[in-house]
């Protein structure tokens, strides 16, 4: 059995309880280094087999060969393996193992973990698009972000930067100016789950010259996203408005019935 974990990110209280128990039914632990470094000191007991960056294909090969020599093994994931984790190569390399039984175990991805962080910027329709040009070319994310910002989508950004990609972030924001205004408030959250964690609100205007790297998920709202009490908000439709109508249509009806009794 191969269980893909998606470990969320990476503390004990933000992994759900059926991460947890694929964890405890493996034998034997395998993934990223840095995912790797955050679930062992949970399980000292157990074996781990870890891997570099670029290393995915390698270290989900591997994964899939432990659980053919009938070991229950855990390929783990930050955030949720079927979001820019590793469930849908596993998946496609699996035809090679028939044998070997692929269990997909969900987990808390960046987008909702930070957005709580913030408060409630994703209350509405949203899409989350990777800033990352390792496996996706920067002209067609460049058309993903005009396109959500053109449908006044809130957008969750995953891999704003790197050291060779300082600037991503600069250039995103430049895209979504061509349909956003510069006061469209926006936040980020930092090191979700983990030591140094922080979130901050602050605008389109001012998000292009905030330094951040790969730990910093980054959240741009649509034209309704508005500061509440210090929390970022994204208001659900007409809902307010249906129900203040409601409201003053009920006032109104017993407003009347109070005047006939009075007559």
């Amino acid at each position: 059995m191969l269980y893909v974990v998606g470990i969320g990110p990476g503390n004990a209280e933000n992994m759900t309880m059926a991460c947890r128990a694929a964890l405890e039914r493996a034998d034997v632990i395998a993934g990223y280094n840095k995912y790797v470094e955050l679930v062992a000191p949970l399980y000292p007991h157990k074996p781990t087999v870890a891997t570099g960056m670029k290393k995915e294909a390698e270290r989900c090969r591997a994964a899939l060969e432990l659980a053919a020599e009938g070991k229950n093994a855990a390929l783990v994931c930050s955030g949720d393996a079927g979001v820019y984790g590793m469930a849908g190569l596993v998946l496609e390399l699996a035809v090679d193992f028939p044998a070997v039984e692929v269990e997909i175990v969900s987990g808390v991805t960046a987008a909702l973990a930070g957005a709580a962080l913030l408060g409630a910027p994703l209350a509405h329709d949203f899409c989350v698009i990777s800033l990352s040009d390792l496996l996706t070319p920067w002209e067609l994310i460049e058309k993903r972000l005009r396109s959500a910002a053109e449908a006044d989508f809130c957008i969750a950004l995953y891999n704003p930067a790197s050291r060779k990609r300082a600037d991503y972030l600069k250039q995103a924001c430049e895209i979504l100016f061509e349909q956003k205004g510069a006061d469209t408030i926006c936040g980020i959250a930092r090191n979700i789950g983990r030591d140094g964690e922080r979130a901050e609100i602050t605008t389109l205007g001012e998000l292009g010259g905030i330094a951040v790297d790969m730990f910093t998920t980054v959240f741009v709202g649509n034209s309704q996203t508005k500061i509440v009490n210090g929390k970022m908000v994204t208001p659900r439709g007409y809902a307010l408005e249906i129900f203040a109508a409601k409201n003053a249509a009920e006032m109104a009806l017993r407003a009347s019935l109070i005047r006939q009794v009075l007559l």
